[in-house]
């Protein structure tokens, strides 16, 4: 017997689909973004004692760009601009707390200074007397 137009190999399970390797499975998966959400609580006697809240987002950085998430270009441990941003607070608030601290040096120097002028004054008067 002979079959015509026919394969003589056996089909896989589910033969008629395409082979699927890992990268396009990882291409797929980066292009449209992966969301596995979680909660974990450990009640005693029903007394909620900890609460942990899973989320972990699988995509590419445009992906994620194109949803709204961008925590990592505010991080400054991710990144530089991030980093300059917080060193620039903190220069701003040592420069604020500096200029404070000397009007108070100044404001305490120029009560030293009456105190010591009516001290003078009050010396002088003891003096005439």
């Amino acid at each position: 017997m002979t079959v015509v137009g026919g394969s003589s190999s056996p089909q896989p399970y589910g033969g008629g689909h395409q082979s699927t390797n890992l990268g396009d499975i990882l291409e797929r998966v980066l292009d449209k973004g992966l969301v596995i959400a979680g909660d974990i609580q450990v009640n005693l006697l029903d007394i909620e004692l900890l609460t942990i809240k899973l989320r972990l987002v699988v995509a590419s950085l445009e992906t994620a760009k194109a949803v709204g998430i961008d925590w990592w270009e505010s991080d400054p441990w991710l990144s530089s601009k991030a980093r300059n941003r917080e060193l620039d607070r903190e220069d701003d608030k040592l420069e604020l707390e500096n200029r404070r601290l000397r009007e108070r040096i100044a404001e305490l120097e120029a009560g030293q200074d009456r105190r010591a002028a009516v001290e003078s004054a009050r010396d002088e008067e003891e003096d005439r007397d």
